[in-house]
Protein backbone atom coordinates (compact mmCIF):
# COMPACT_ATOMS: atom_id res chain seq x y z
CA UNK A 1 0.00 0.00 0.00
CA UNK A 2 1.44 3.57 -0.84
CA UNK A 3 2.61 5.49 2.38
CA UNK A 4 -0.15 8.00 3.29
CA UNK A 5 0.77 11.65 4.48
CA UNK A 6 -1.58 14.15 5.34
CA UNK A 7 -1.41 18.08 5.45
CA UNK A 8 -1.10 20.75 8.71
CA UNK A 9 -1.50 24.26 7.95
CA UNK A 10 0.34 26.69 10.40
CA UNK A 11 0.43 30.56 10.67
CA UNK A 12 3.43 32.54 10.00
CA UNK A 13 5.10 35.16 12.55
CA UNK A 14 5.88 37.51 9.52
CA UNK A 15 7.25 41.23 9.85
CA UNK A 16 6.73 43.88 6.73
CA UNK A 17 10.02 43.07 5.02
CA UNK A 18 10.02 39.66 5.04
CA UNK A 19 6.25 39.78 3.55
CA UNK A 20 7.79 41.95 0.71
CA UNK A 21 10.40 39.21 0.16
CA UNK A 22 8.12 36.24 0.11
CA UNK A 23 5.70 38.54 -2.22
CA UNK A 24 8.20 39.40 -4.42
CA UNK A 25 9.35 35.50 -4.79
CA UNK A 26 6.08 34.68 -5.56
CA UNK A 27 6.10 37.26 -8.02
CA UNK A 28 9.92 35.49 -9.31
CA UNK A 29 7.91 31.98 -8.99
CA UNK A 30 4.63 33.01 -11.48
CA UNK A 31 7.33 34.16 -14.09
CA UNK A 32 9.13 30.81 -14.30
CA UNK A 33 5.82 29.38 -14.44
CA UNK A 34 4.73 31.35 -17.46
CA UNK A 35 7.84 31.08 -19.02
CA UNK A 36 7.45 27.09 -18.93
CA UNK A 37 4.42 27.16 -20.32
CA UNK A 38 5.37 29.61 -23.10
CA UNK A 39 8.13 27.18 -24.06
CA UNK A 40 6.06 23.73 -23.85
CA UNK A 41 3.51 25.36 -26.60
CA UNK A 42 6.38 26.85 -28.98
CA UNK A 43 7.84 23.02 -28.88
CA UNK A 44 4.16 21.82 -29.03
CA UNK A 45 3.37 24.27 -32.37
CA UNK A 46 6.79 22.50 -33.55
CA UNK A 47 5.91 19.40 -32.60
CA UNK A 48 2.90 19.39 -34.96
CA UNK A 49 4.08 20.82 -37.82
CA UNK A 50 6.28 17.65 -37.90
CA UNK A 51 5.91 15.40 -40.70
CA UNK A 52 5.96 12.42 -39.11
CA UNK A 53 3.73 13.08 -36.50
CA UNK A 54 1.39 14.25 -38.93
CA UNK A 55 1.53 10.88 -41.04
CA UNK A 56 1.55 9.18 -37.57
CA UNK A 57 -1.76 11.11 -36.14
CA UNK A 58 -3.94 10.28 -38.87
CA UNK A 59 -3.71 6.03 -38.56
CA UNK A 60 -5.75 4.06 -36.17
CA UNK A 61 -4.71 3.59 -32.67
CA UNK A 62 -2.22 0.86 -32.13
CA UNK A 63 1.06 0.36 -30.22
CA UNK A 64 3.10 1.12 -33.17
CA UNK A 65 1.29 4.74 -33.70
CA UNK A 66 1.93 5.25 -29.46
CA UNK A 67 5.52 4.26 -29.76
CA UNK A 68 6.08 6.53 -32.37
CA UNK A 69 4.23 9.71 -31.01
CA UNK A 70 5.96 8.89 -27.35
CA UNK A 71 9.53 8.72 -28.98
CA UNK A 72 8.13 12.29 -30.75
CA UNK A 73 7.24 13.79 -27.83
CA UNK A 74 10.87 13.12 -26.15
CA UNK A 75 12.14 14.74 -29.45
CA UNK A 76 10.79 18.00 -28.99
CA UNK A 77 10.87 18.21 -25.48
CA UNK A 78 7.17 17.43 -24.15
CA UNK A 79 7.94 16.26 -20.86
CA UNK A 80 8.65 16.77 -17.61
CA UNK A 81 12.06 16.21 -17.32
CA UNK A 82 12.60 18.02 -20.10
CA UNK A 83 11.40 20.96 -18.70
CA UNK A 84 13.43 20.76 -15.49
CA UNK A 85 16.23 21.00 -17.51
CA UNK A 86 14.79 24.32 -19.42
CA UNK A 87 14.46 25.87 -15.98
CA UNK A 88 18.14 25.39 -14.74
CA UNK A 89 19.43 28.23 -16.01
CA UNK A 90 16.28 30.50 -14.93
CA UNK A 91 16.68 29.36 -11.52
CA UNK A 92 20.52 29.92 -11.57
CA UNK A 93 19.72 33.44 -12.43
CA UNK A 94 17.08 33.69 -9.71
CA UNK A 95 19.34 31.98 -7.11
CA UNK A 96 19.39 34.43 -4.13
CA UNK A 97 15.51 34.01 -4.28
CA UNK A 98 14.37 30.87 -5.77
CA UNK A 99 16.38 27.23 -5.08
CA UNK A 100 16.68 24.56 -7.61
CA UNK A 101 14.02 22.13 -6.02
CA UNK A 102 11.39 25.03 -5.64
CA UNK A 103 12.36 25.86 -9.20
CA UNK A 104 11.67 22.44 -10.59
CA UNK A 105 8.45 22.08 -8.26
CA UNK A 106 7.11 24.83 -10.17
CA UNK A 107 8.22 23.75 -13.56
CA UNK A 108 6.54 20.29 -12.98
CA UNK A 109 3.13 22.19 -11.91
CA UNK A 110 3.60 23.91 -15.55
CA UNK A 111 3.98 20.33 -16.83
CA UNK A 112 1.05 18.94 -15.12
CA UNK A 113 -1.13 22.36 -16.58
CA UNK A 114 0.69 22.19 -20.08
CA UNK A 115 -0.52 18.10 -20.01
CA UNK A 116 -4.45 18.29 -19.55
CA UNK A 117 -3.97 20.18 -22.42
CA UNK A 118 -1.86 18.50 -24.81
CA UNK A 119 -3.81 14.85 -24.21
CA UNK A 120 -7.36 16.96 -24.85
CA UNK A 121 -8.83 17.07 -20.84
CA UNK A 122 -8.52 20.36 -20.95
CA UNK A 123 -9.53 22.74 -23.78
CA UNK A 124 -6.94 25.58 -23.07
CA UNK A 125 -4.96 27.47 -20.30
CA UNK A 126 -4.04 30.67 -18.82
CA UNK A 127 -1.12 31.87 -17.73
CA UNK A 128 -1.04 33.39 -14.11
CA UNK A 129 -1.42 37.38 -13.89
CA UNK A 130 0.23 39.80 -11.29
CA UNK A 131 -0.36 38.13 -8.16
CA UNK A 132 -2.12 35.24 -9.64
CA UNK A 133 0.89 32.64 -7.98
CA UNK A 134 -0.17 31.91 -4.00
CA UNK A 135 1.76 29.26 -3.40
CA UNK A 136 5.55 27.21 -3.60
CA UNK A 137 6.37 23.87 -2.63
CA UNK A 138 9.70 22.15 -2.03
CA UNK A 139 10.62 18.45 -2.65
CA UNK A 140 12.48 17.70 0.73
CA UNK A 141 12.84 18.89 3.89
CA UNK A 142 16.42 18.73 3.84
CA UNK A 143 16.92 21.79 1.44
CA UNK A 144 15.08 24.90 0.11
CA UNK A 145 11.84 25.12 1.99
CA UNK A 146 12.10 23.27 5.13
CA UNK A 147 10.83 23.05 8.39
CA UNK A 148 12.78 23.20 11.67
CA UNK A 149 12.24 24.12 15.33
CA UNK A 150 8.88 25.70 14.66
CA UNK A 151 11.01 27.78 12.32
CA UNK A 152 10.72 27.97 8.33
CA UNK A 153 13.60 28.70 6.75
CA UNK A 154 14.51 29.24 2.82
CA UNK A 155 17.08 31.42 1.28
CA UNK A 156 18.14 33.61 4.23
CA UNK A 157 14.57 34.06 5.51
CA UNK A 158 13.69 32.70 9.22
CA UNK A 159 10.18 33.26 10.12
CA UNK A 160 9.17 31.73 13.23
CA UNK A 161 5.78 29.93 12.94
CA UNK A 162 2.96 29.64 15.11
CA UNK A 163 1.90 26.97 17.47
CA UNK A 164 -0.24 27.35 20.30
CA UNK A 165 0.17 25.58 23.44
CA UNK A 166 -3.07 24.46 23.69
CA UNK A 167 -3.13 23.22 20.29
CA UNK A 168 -2.86 19.32 20.99
CA UNK A 169 -3.86 18.45 17.40
CA UNK A 170 -0.58 20.42 16.03
CA UNK A 171 1.89 19.35 18.63
CA UNK A 172 0.96 15.81 17.82
CA UNK A 173 1.33 16.05 14.63
CA UNK A 174 4.66 17.75 14.61
CA UNK A 175 6.03 14.51 16.13
CA UNK A 176 5.27 12.68 13.03
CA UNK A 177 7.99 13.58 9.82
CA UNK A 178 8.06 16.34 7.77
CA UNK A 179 8.26 15.72 3.82
CA UNK A 180 8.39 18.82 2.78
CA UNK A 181 6.99 22.18 3.19
CA UNK A 182 4.63 24.57 0.92
CA UNK A 183 4.01 28.08 1.32
CA UNK A 184 0.83 29.51 0.64
CA UNK A 185 -0.06 32.91 0.80
CA UNK A 186 -4.06 34.38 1.76
CA UNK A 187 -6.02 37.36 0.98
CA UNK A 188 -8.32 37.60 4.46
CA UNK A 189 -10.40 40.52 5.44
CA UNK A 190 -8.35 42.70 2.83
CA UNK A 191 -4.71 41.90 3.88
CA UNK A 192 -2.06 39.42 3.13
CA UNK A 193 -1.50 36.13 5.11
CA UNK A 194 1.26 33.82 5.08
CA UNK A 195 0.86 30.20 5.83
CA UNK A 196 3.11 27.14 6.18
CA UNK A 197 1.45 23.82 4.40
CA UNK A 198 3.58 21.20 6.41
CA UNK A 199 3.00 17.85 4.29
CA UNK A 200 3.61 14.98 7.67
CA UNK A 201 4.25 11.06 6.95
CA UNK A 202 1.79 9.10 8.29
CA UNK A 203 -1.97 9.14 9.26
CA UNK A 204 -3.40 12.11 11.20
CA UNK A 205 -3.57 12.35 15.32
CA UNK A 206 -7.39 11.61 16.10
CA UNK A 207 -8.85 14.79 17.95
CA UNK A 208 -9.72 14.53 21.67
CA UNK A 209 -11.76 16.44 24.09
CA UNK A 210 -9.68 19.23 25.99
CA UNK A 211 -11.62 18.50 28.92
CA UNK A 212 -12.29 14.52 29.04
CA UNK A 213 -9.97 13.32 27.09
CA UNK A 214 -12.58 11.38 25.16
CA UNK A 215 -12.39 11.18 21.05
CA UNK A 216 -13.99 13.79 19.42
CA UNK A 217 -15.64 11.41 16.45
CA UNK A 218 -15.58 8.10 17.05
CA UNK A 219 -15.65 5.29 14.83
CA UNK A 220 -18.62 2.45 13.91
CA UNK A 221 -18.51 -0.69 11.89
CA UNK A 222 -21.21 -1.34 9.45
CA UNK A 223 -23.00 -1.05 6.22
CA UNK A 224 -23.62 2.43 4.76
CA UNK A 225 -25.57 3.77 1.96
CA UNK A 226 -25.02 6.88 -0.01
CA UNK A 227 -27.19 8.36 -2.95
CA UNK A 228 -25.46 11.77 -3.02
CA UNK A 229 -27.35 14.81 -5.37
CA UNK A 230 -26.45 18.01 -6.60
CA UNK A 231 -28.02 19.42 -3.31
CA UNK A 232 -28.65 16.72 -1.15
CA UNK A 233 -27.71 14.17 0.16
CA UNK A 234 -29.17 10.43 1.74
CA UNK A 235 -27.54 7.87 3.86
CA UNK A 236 -28.96 4.79 5.27
CA UNK A 237 -27.43 2.53 7.79
CA UNK A 238 -28.80 -0.47 9.71
CA UNK A 239 -30.18 1.83 12.17
CA UNK A 240 -30.55 5.29 10.83
CA UNK A 241 -31.67 7.05 7.74
CA UNK A 242 -31.20 10.84 7.05
CA UNK A 243 -32.28 13.35 3.86
CA UNK A 244 -30.10 16.21 4.31
CA UNK A 245 -29.42 19.42 2.60
CA UNK A 246 -25.57 19.71 1.54
CA UNK A 247 -22.90 22.81 3.21
CA UNK A 248 -26.28 24.52 4.18
CA UNK A 249 -24.56 26.83 6.76
CA UNK A 250 -23.08 28.94 3.30
CA UNK A 251 -26.90 29.79 2.05
CA UNK A 252 -27.14 33.25 4.06
CA UNK A 253 -23.58 33.98 2.13
CA UNK A 254 -24.61 32.69 -1.15
CA UNK A 255 -26.98 35.80 -0.78
CA UNK A 256 -24.63 38.28 -0.04
CA UNK A 257 -22.61 36.67 -2.79
CA UNK A 258 -25.02 37.93 -5.32
CA UNK A 259 -25.99 40.97 -3.90
CA UNK A 260 -22.14 42.30 -4.25
CA UNK A 261 -21.67 40.46 -8.02
CA UNK A 262 -24.90 42.47 -9.15
CA UNK A 263 -23.20 45.64 -7.08
CA UNK A 264 -20.16 44.85 -9.39
CA UNK A 265 -22.09 44.62 -12.51
CA UNK A 266 -23.77 48.08 -12.13
CA UNK A 267 -20.87 49.68 -11.22
CA UNK A 268 -18.73 48.29 -14.20
CA UNK A 269 -21.54 49.08 -16.31
CA UNK A 270 -21.52 53.04 -14.82
CA UNK A 271 -17.70 53.22 -15.23
CA UNK A 272 -17.46 51.71 -18.86
CA UNK A 273 -20.42 52.87 -20.69
CA UNK A 274 -18.26 53.25 -24.04
CA UNK A 275 -18.11 49.75 -23.21
CA UNK A 276 -21.50 48.28 -24.28
CA UNK A 277 -23.43 48.32 -26.99
CA UNK A 278 -27.65 48.90 -26.69
CA UNK A 279 -28.80 45.98 -25.57
CA UNK A 280 -26.10 45.77 -22.90
CA UNK A 281 -24.03 43.00 -24.37
CA UNK A 282 -19.93 43.95 -24.24
CA UNK A 283 -18.50 45.79 -27.30
CA UNK A 284 -15.46 43.90 -29.23
CA UNK A 285 -12.88 47.15 -29.07
CA UNK A 286 -9.64 47.38 -27.52
CA UNK A 287 -10.38 50.15 -25.56
CA UNK A 288 -9.39 49.91 -21.63
CA UNK A 289 -11.82 49.10 -18.83
CA UNK A 290 -11.70 51.97 -16.56
CA UNK A 291 -11.81 50.65 -12.93
CA UNK A 292 -12.89 52.90 -9.85
CA UNK A 293 -11.72 52.67 -6.29
CA UNK A 294 -15.30 52.27 -5.23
CA UNK A 295 -15.16 48.68 -7.82
CA UNK A 296 -12.48 47.86 -6.20
CA UNK A 297 -13.53 48.30 -2.84
CA UNK A 298 -16.54 45.81 -3.97
CA UNK A 299 -14.22 43.05 -5.77
CA UNK A 300 -12.22 43.12 -2.47
CA UNK A 301 -15.68 42.53 -0.67
CA UNK A 302 -16.76 39.81 -2.91
CA UNK A 303 -13.28 37.83 -2.75
CA UNK A 304 -13.62 37.98 0.91
CA UNK A 305 -16.89 36.41 0.94
CA UNK A 306 -16.01 33.49 -1.68
CA UNK A 307 -13.00 32.97 0.98
CA UNK A 308 -15.68 32.49 3.73
CA UNK A 309 -18.06 30.33 1.96
CA UNK A 310 -14.81 28.01 0.24
CA UNK A 311 -13.93 27.49 4.34
CA UNK A 312 -17.44 27.07 5.52
CA UNK A 313 -18.28 24.63 2.48
CA UNK A 314 -15.36 22.60 3.41
CA UNK A 315 -15.57 22.51 7.18
CA UNK A 316 -19.60 21.33 7.05
CA UNK A 317 -18.29 18.65 4.60
CA UNK A 318 -15.61 17.34 7.01
CA UNK A 319 -18.28 17.54 10.36
CA UNK A 320 -20.64 15.06 7.83
CA UNK A 321 -18.09 13.03 6.95
CA UNK A 322 -16.76 12.41 10.55
CA UNK A 323 -20.35 11.81 10.85
CA UNK A 324 -21.25 9.14 8.27
CA UNK A 325 -18.29 7.45 9.67
CA UNK A 326 -20.33 6.89 13.14
CA UNK A 327 -22.41 4.89 11.30
CA UNK A 328 -20.10 2.67 9.66
CA UNK A 329 -17.05 1.90 7.77
CA UNK A 330 -18.45 -0.16 4.87
CA UNK A 331 -19.59 2.43 2.96
CA UNK A 332 -21.33 2.68 -0.56
CA UNK A 333 -21.69 5.17 -3.06
CA UNK A 334 -23.43 5.80 -6.25
CA UNK A 335 -21.14 7.59 -8.60
CA UNK A 336 -21.94 10.66 -10.96
CA UNK A 337 -21.03 12.06 -13.58
CA UNK A 338 -20.40 15.99 -12.67
CA UNK A 339 -18.70 16.90 -15.54
CA UNK A 340 -21.81 15.94 -17.54
CA UNK A 341 -24.09 17.34 -14.93
CA UNK A 342 -21.90 20.86 -15.58
CA UNK A 343 -22.78 20.91 -19.57
CA UNK A 344 -25.77 22.76 -21.00
CA UNK A 345 -27.93 20.41 -22.80
CA UNK A 346 -27.90 20.39 -26.43
CA UNK A 347 -31.46 19.98 -27.03
CA UNK A 348 -33.75 23.11 -27.85
CA UNK A 349 -37.03 22.43 -25.68
CA UNK A 350 -39.98 24.63 -25.40
CA UNK A 351 -42.06 25.05 -22.51
CA UNK A 352 -45.79 23.99 -23.29
CA UNK A 353 -47.76 26.66 -20.80
CA UNK A 354 -45.85 29.97 -21.34
CA UNK A 355 -44.61 29.10 -25.13
CA UNK A 356 -40.87 30.24 -24.11
CA UNK A 357 -37.58 28.41 -25.04
CA UNK A 358 -36.49 26.64 -21.78
CA UNK A 359 -33.01 27.30 -20.59
CA UNK A 360 -30.40 25.02 -21.34
CA UNK A 361 -28.68 25.51 -18.14
CA UNK A 362 -28.39 22.62 -15.93
CA UNK A 363 -27.06 21.73 -12.19
CA UNK A 364 -23.43 24.18 -12.44
CA UNK A 365 -24.47 26.61 -9.94
CA UNK A 366 -25.50 23.70 -7.30
CA UNK A 367 -22.04 21.77 -8.39
CA UNK A 368 -20.15 24.69 -7.52
CA UNK A 369 -21.87 25.86 -4.17
CA UNK A 370 -22.46 22.83 -2.90
CA UNK A 371 -19.56 20.21 -4.17
CA UNK A 372 -20.57 17.22 -3.90
CA UNK A 373 -17.35 15.71 -5.32
CA UNK A 374 -15.36 17.18 -2.31
CA UNK A 375 -17.22 15.39 0.22
CA UNK A 376 -16.89 12.02 -1.50
CA UNK A 377 -13.30 12.61 -1.62
CA UNK A 378 -13.03 13.69 1.85
CA UNK A 379 -15.00 10.77 3.00
CA UNK A 380 -12.60 8.63 0.97
CA UNK A 381 -9.52 10.30 2.20
CA UNK A 382 -10.73 9.57 6.06
CA UNK A 383 -11.74 5.97 4.75
CA UNK A 384 -8.01 5.50 4.00
CA UNK A 385 -6.24 6.63 6.65
CA UNK A 386 -7.82 3.02 8.26
CA UNK A 387 -6.42 0.80 5.51
CA UNK A 388 -10.19 1.33 3.76
CA UNK A 389 -11.77 2.89 0.64
CA UNK A 390 -14.77 4.30 -0.21
CA UNK A 391 -16.79 1.64 -2.16
CA UNK A 392 -18.18 3.26 -5.42
CA UNK A 393 -21.28 1.07 -7.68
CA UNK A 394 -22.02 -0.03 -10.63
CA UNK A 395 -24.77 2.72 -11.13
CA UNK A 396 -25.58 1.22 -14.97
CA UNK A 397 -26.31 -2.47 -13.77
CA UNK A 398 -27.59 -1.38 -10.02
CA UNK A 399 -29.58 1.56 -11.35
CA UNK A 400 -31.03 1.77 -7.63
CA UNK A 401 -33.04 4.59 -8.82
CA UNK A 402 -35.40 2.26 -10.62
CA UNK A 403 -35.55 -0.93 -8.66
CA UNK A 404 -38.14 -2.37 -6.73
CA UNK A 405 -36.78 -4.97 -4.13
CA UNK A 406 -40.42 -6.20 -3.77
CA UNK A 407 -40.87 -7.29 -6.91
CA UNK A 408 -37.48 -7.13 -8.72
CA UNK A 409 -38.71 -4.96 -11.65
CA UNK A 410 -36.85 -1.49 -12.77
CA UNK A 411 -39.24 1.34 -13.52
CA UNK A 412 -37.96 3.91 -15.15
CA UNK A 413 -38.93 7.74 -13.07
CA UNK A 414 -38.67 11.21 -14.37
CA UNK A 415 -36.99 13.72 -12.52
CA UNK A 416 -40.01 16.04 -10.72
CA UNK A 417 -40.85 11.91 -9.34
CA UNK A 418 -39.56 12.02 -5.35
CA UNK A 419 -41.79 9.13 -4.33
CA UNK A 420 -41.94 5.11 -4.56
CA UNK A 421 -45.14 3.67 -4.13
CA UNK A 422 -44.03 0.32 -2.79
CA UNK A 423 -46.71 -2.21 -1.36
CA UNK A 424 -49.34 0.57 -0.69
CA UNK A 425 -46.13 2.44 1.22
CA UNK A 426 -44.92 5.86 0.34
CA UNK A 427 -41.35 5.90 0.15
CA UNK A 428 -38.73 9.30 -0.90
CA UNK A 429 -36.81 7.90 -3.48
CA UNK A 430 -33.19 9.28 -2.54
CA UNK A 431 -33.67 7.75 1.04
CA UNK A 432 -34.76 4.34 -0.81
CA UNK A 433 -32.07 4.61 -3.10
CA UNK A 434 -29.58 4.81 -0.46
CA UNK A 435 -31.34 1.69 1.30
CA UNK A 436 -30.77 -0.19 -2.02
CA UNK A 437 -27.42 0.72 -2.55
CA UNK A 438 -26.33 -0.20 1.26
CA UNK A 439 -27.63 -3.54 0.07
CA UNK A 440 -25.65 -3.84 -2.50
CA UNK A 441 -23.41 -7.01 -2.79
CA UNK A 442 -19.71 -6.90 -2.94
CA UNK A 443 -19.59 -7.17 -6.10
CA UNK A 444 -20.74 -3.58 -6.33
CA UNK A 445 -22.93 -5.03 -9.03
CA UNK A 446 -26.41 -6.26 -7.60
CA UNK A 447 -28.48 -5.88 -4.79
CA UNK A 448 -29.36 -8.05 -2.10
CA UNK A 449 -33.02 -8.71 -2.12
CA UNK A 450 -32.36 -10.98 0.45
CA UNK A 451 -31.01 -8.50 2.72
CA UNK A 452 -33.52 -5.74 1.42
CA UNK A 453 -36.35 -8.13 3.14
CA UNK A 454 -34.11 -8.74 6.29
CA UNK A 455 -33.60 -4.39 7.49
CA UNK A 456 -37.04 -3.12 5.52
CA UNK A 457 -39.12 -2.63 8.56
CA UNK A 458 -36.20 -1.31 10.62
CA UNK A 459 -35.80 0.98 7.44
CA UNK A 460 -39.43 1.98 7.22
CA UNK A 461 -39.57 3.26 10.75
CA UNK A 462 -36.08 5.14 10.19
CA UNK A 463 -37.48 6.69 6.88
CA UNK A 464 -41.09 7.58 8.64
CA UNK A 465 -38.91 9.36 11.09
CA UNK A 466 -36.67 11.75 9.02
CA UNK A 467 -39.87 12.45 6.97
CA UNK A 468 -41.21 13.38 9.94
CA UNK A 469 -38.39 16.01 10.68
CA UNK A 470 -38.23 17.00 7.70
CA UNK A 471 -41.86 18.31 7.47
CA UNK A 472 -41.35 20.16 10.81
CA UNK A 473 -38.47 22.39 9.21
CA UNK A 474 -39.92 25.71 7.85
CA UNK A 475 -37.70 25.39 4.98
CA UNK A 476 -36.50 22.22 2.62
CA UNK A 477 -35.38 21.90 -0.72
CA UNK A 478 -38.06 21.14 -3.51
CA UNK A 479 -35.71 18.41 -4.75
CA UNK A 480 -36.22 16.84 -1.44
CA UNK A 481 -40.03 16.44 -2.56
CA UNK A 482 -40.95 16.56 1.29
Amino acid sequence: MAKQSYILTLPLSTEKWQEDVLFKRLEIARNIYNACLGELMKRYKRFKQDKVYRHWIQQPKSKERNQVLRELNKEYGLNEYAIHTFVKPMQHHFKKNIDSFTAQKIATRSWLTFEKYLYGTAKKFLFKILGDMNSVEGKTNTSGIRFKNNKLYWNGLDIPVLVKDKDIYAQLSLMDKVKYCRIVRKFIRGENRYFVQLVLDGVPPKKVERETGKLKHHRSTGTVGIDIGTQTIAVVSEGEAKLLELASNINTMERKKRLLQRKLDRQRRANNPHKYNDDGTIKRTNDKWIISKNYLKTKGLLAEINRKIADVRKQDHNKMANWILTLGDDIKVETMNYKGLQKRTKETTVNEKTGRINRKKRYGKSLLNKAPSMLLTILDNKLKYADNKLKKIDTFKVKASQFNHFSGDYVKKTVSEWWNNLNGTKIQRDLYSAFLIMNVKDNLCEINTKRCNEYWEAFKTSHDREIDRLRDFERTIASMGV
